[in-house]
């Protein structure tokens, strides 16, 4: 009988012991625009994180105090709107009780979450995001792995321009958060390298078609055409441009033509479009890049865009390699990520106050189909060509 006993007694205790053994998952939480104006971009972001959870996990799990814990993602549909992103994020911390964030996409959203973050000091790595406006608040508890940021971009979009001897632009400019940062420091720019501004309009981010405008930038004749576009009406811009034959030579679409969408419309007539962009599968110094652009291709049946995707890369390596060296304390994890250099796919990135200072400023250009860095030219995989006329 006692021994009886004594082996139920064993049993539950192994039973209770393996039970607790076990490793707890890390909750991941996040908010993606799957629906509204915003979605046609994101979709990419959220890819990159579901193939990052399932690599980690395959791989053992996400190392924290030493030990291997699997990832659990826990996301929701922010809708493309900055208060419901605001009532995602603070659900993720206070309900769902998550142990780390990811960020949502763009710029607006970014902003918008950044109270959430100081409030309950939480930290979180940014990704398809820039802004000069949360740089110069200096906020604590977000950062951003790209070199995209508006002042600095201007700069650099304002040396293009020179080498391609443009002495006159027309700008077109969504209303949005991120486009109007690089619209404000794109004119004093532009000033300063004495190129004459023709034409300078903004319009609203749900319209519906730019003909009318690119008509009258048609009219102005000038050597380039600035287009800072969000990727929904990117398309807008590239289809006016061509039913009015818009031909200047220079033509700067800020985001839209990294994504697939884009080429799968447009094809060869998008050759020659200069956009942002910092990355490229093919740096033989960025020894992980092509790896990631084979792993997405591979899982998702179709490539990576060249900005989102290898930012949001960017982004979970770094929070990958904090959480080995510190652990799930936020404190501990805001100082390592504030002060430490992190190996990405895009070249080692360390932060000062919000910036990767260790990324330099580039762009990009769609030539043959790929899209190279154009600039500047110590980073340059191919040179700038001029914009043939649209097919």
């Amino acid at each position: 009988m006692l021994r009886t006993v004594f082996l139920a007694l064993l049993m539950l205790f192994l039973c209770f012991s393996s039970k607790n053994t076990e490793a707890k998952d890390v909750k991941v939480g996040f908010s993606i625009s799957k629906t509204g104006i915003f979605a046609a971009a994101a979709g990419s972001q959220l890819n990159t994180y579901k193939l990052w959870g399932e690599q980690v996990n395959a791989a053992g799990g996400l190392t924290v105090g030493g030990k291997q814990h699997p990832i659990k993602l826990v996301f929701y549909d922010d809708q493309s709107n900055t208060a419901k992103a605001v009532q995602i994020y603070e659900k993720l911390i206070t309900k769902d009780k998550v142990d780390l964030l990811l960020a949502p996409w763009g710029t607006a959203l970014h902003v918008a979450i950044v109270g959430v973050l100081e409030r309950y000091k939480f930290p979180m790595v940014g990704n398809s995001a820039a802004s000069v406006l949360l740089r110069d608040v200096k906020a604590k508890n977000i950062w951003f792995p790209t070199s995209s940021f508006p002042d600095v971009q201007s700069t650099a979009i304002a040396e293009i321009l020179q080498n391609q001897g443009v002495k006159s632009v027309s700008l077109i400019t969504n209303q949005l958060q991120y486009t109007q940062e690089n619209k404000k420091f794109i004119i004093p720019a532009l000033k300063k390298a004495r190129i004459k501004l023709l034409v300078n309009e903004d319009y609203p981010p749900g319209v519906k078609d730019l003909t009318a405008l690119l008509t009258k930038v048609k009219s102005a004749n000038a050597d380039a055409v600035l287009a800072y576009t969000y990727p929904g009406d990117s398309v807008l811009y590239a289809k006016g441009a061509r039913e009015v034959g818009l031909n200047a030579k220079t033509q700067v679409v800020l985001l839209g033509p990294q994504y697939g969408f884009f080429g799968g419309i447009f094809g060869p007539a998008a050759n020659g479009l200069i956009t942002m962009g910092h990355w490229t599968p093919y740096r033989k110094d960025w020894p992980n890049a092509k790896k990631f652009y084979d792993d997405y291709t591979a899982r998702w049946k179709g490539p990576p865009d060249t900005l989102d995707a290898p930012m949001t890369q960017m982004s979970v390596e770094i929070l990958e390699q904090a959480v080995a060296k510190s652990g799930l304390n936020r404190d501990k994890l805001r100082k390592t990520i504030s002060s430490e250099t992190f190996q990405t796919i895009n070249g080692p990135a360390r932060f000062e106050g919000v910036m990767n200072v260790l990324l330099p400023t580039m762009m990009s250009q769609i030539q043959d189909g790929k899209i190279h860095i154009i600039w500047p030219p110590k980073q340059a995989t191919a040179k700038i060509i001029s914009k043939p006329a649209w097919k």
